[in-house]
């Protein structure tokens, strides 16, 4: 399973998805003000992202298919960070700079191939990046918000 985001998951500290953590760097600039979000490196490390729904549905497809071996399940199109970075913004409606900073990035690129998934289930996934990232976004922006308001409700009661 290459890369499996959506709402509900861990969108916070430290351990969440690309995704996640992209959404609520948006979501705290676009609450917040700021004019800019931060990214590990130079952005242009590649990846794709499957949406949790289409990663269920594959499952269960495969474990009904009697099919047993090792078999790649994921979206096989790439993006890079600022591509997603872009993309996210679009989703929140809102125009961020990139302020590209010293951080962990992973490998520089992985992708799903997801040529024996289409013959052997006769099937791959269909939910859109940018569908799926309004879902989750929407979610995570909710989160952030709760956040926000809890930590002012906290600030003002000191």
């Amino acid at each position: 399973m290459h890369n499996i985001f959506g709402p509900l998951g861990t969108w916070d500290g430290g351990r969440e998805k690309a995704p996640a953590a992209m959404c609520r760097k948006v979501a705290i600039a676009k609450l917040t003000g700021q004019s800019e979000i931060e990214i590990w490196g130079d952005g242009e490390q590649t990846r794709s992202f499957c949406y949790i729904d289409d990663c269920l549905d594959g499952l269960v497809r495969l474990m009904t298919s009697g099919y047993h071996d090792p078999l790649n399940l994921g979206q096989d199109r790439l993006v890079t960070i600022n591509q997603l970075a872009d993309l996210v913004c679009a989703t929140a409606g809102v125009t961020l700079a990139k302020q590209h900073v010293p951080g962990p990035q992973g490998v520089r690129g992985r992708n799903s191939d997801n040529t024996r998934l289409r013959e052997v289930l006769g099937w791959e996934p269909r939910i859109s990046l940018e569908t799926g990232l309004a879902r989750t976004y929407e979610w995570i922006e909710a989160q952030v918000r709760q956040q926000l308001a809890a930590t002012a409700a906290a600030f003002a009661r000191a």
